[in-house]
């Protein structure tokens, strides 16, 4: 009789399946940072889009306000060199248009004053004068007659 032994050997782990845990993890780092990119309009990041269409709408209210307030294109792109001039006219004339149609009268401007520049680096201070006259002695005290003298019960 023969006998058959079993020879103890470890078992043969099965074929580990295809790597996609790093797919996975490669895409949901995407979309992550997708998600946050796509955030950013919530974070004040200006685009040069932005920026332009800033612009574009800044110079459109200040043609709008120099029509309401009877300023000629001329006065008003002199007054605001740093706006565009397209913007200030397309701006001008849709307020004009507008006003057109619905009867409103014109509103006149203030007339501007000169605005001076102060050169002035530092705090501003006050320079005071001395005066011509010099400060009085303190009045003496004043005397009463002498009167009769008082105890500290006799209000009573």
């Amino acid at each position: 009789m023969r006998l058959l032994t079993v020879a103890s050997t470890p078992p043969v782990p099965a074929p580990a399946p295809p790597a996609r845990s790093g797919r996975v993890r490669a895409v949901a780092a995407l979309l992550a940072c997708a998600a946050l990119l796509g955030g950013c309009d919530m974070l004040g990041v200006d685009t040069p889009a932005k920026q332009a269409a800033r612009r574009e709408a800044d110079g459109r209210a200040i043609g709008a306000g120099c029509r309401h307030t009877q300023r000629s294109l001329e006065d008003c792109y002199a007054a605001n060199p740093r706006a565009a001039k397209a913007a200030i006219f397309a701006g001008w004339r849709e307020m004009d248009e507008y006003m057109r149609e619905n009867n409103i009268p014109a509103m006149p401007a203030a007339p501007a004053a000169p605005v001076q520049p102060t050169e002035s680096t530092g705090p501003s201070e006050e320079v005071v004068a001395p005066s011509a006259a010099k400060p009085s002695a303190p009045p003496a005290p004043a005397t009463s007659p002498p009167s009769a003298p008082t105890t500290p019960n006799a209000n009573r």
